[in-house]
């Protein structure tokens, strides 16, 4: 199942903290696409979900400043 997150108004340390949250309420093998921005976000997120574990699919980088990053649960 896919699930969407948009924390494009969100500050580090809480865009991980947001994302982490919604990932505790999903099922193991589900996807998770995050909309955030560049910057500490881009670079914070996809590393801090791969310590604790979890898989990051893609990163797409799109249209400045906002970008999608799918992590699989």
């Amino acid at each position: 199942m896919k699930h969407f997150l948009d924390i494009t108004k969100e500050h580090c340390p809480m865009t991980f903290v947001k994302v982490k949250l919604e990932l505790s309420k999903m099922s193991p093998g589900d996807q998770l696409e995050v909309l955030l921005n560049e910057g500490e976000p881009l670079d914070n997120v996809p590393k801090s979900a791969v310590e604790q574990g979890f898989k990051v699919t893609s990163i797409r980088l799109g249209e400045k400043p906002h970008h999608l990053v799918i992590i699989e649960r």
